[in-house]
């Protein structure tokens, strides 16, 4: 699913896990991601959140879309900060999941900030991956 994903790989996105109902993807916010007084861009902050949440959705083997997401800001992002986005499957009925996205920021002392919260619906088309095609 990211391999031929543009976007994902222009915004230095870099998947560092993924499981069954799990994903962890990683970037490093530039320079060119933050506005007049230094904070990253909020959708930016949400694209890394969608991009774990589509990994975690799609590791099931089924080709599925999202069909919805809410987002709460915590903590500001800067230029250098290095986000975590860790999705979690925390329900799923027939078709439809629920996952939970927390986005964090690695401390200069080695600590973590949540930075936000994301919550995401998904609907699965019921159709396989196709064959050969990783998340």
């Amino acid at each position: 699913m990211l391999a031929n994903d543009r976007a994902t790989a222009a915004l230095g996105m870099q998947l560092c896990a993924v499981g069954p109902g799990h994903a962890v993807v990683a970037m490093t916010v530039r320079e060119d991601m933050v506005n007049g007084w230094g904070s990253c861009h909020g959708a930016l902050v949400a694209a890394v959140a969608d991009t774990a949440f589509a990994v975690a959705c799609n590791s099931f083997g089924e080709v599925t879309v999202a069909a919805g997401f809410d987002i709460t800001f915590l903590a500001p992002v800067r230029a250098g900060d290095q986000l975590l986005a860790t999705a979690m499957r925390r329900s799923g009925a027939g078709r439809s999941g629920i996952y939970d996205v927390s986005i964090s920021r690695t401390d200069a002392d080695g600590g973590h900030t949540t930075v936000a919260e994301f919550r995401g619906r998904s609907r699965s088309l019921g159709r396989p991956v196709e064959t050969g095609a990783q998340a």
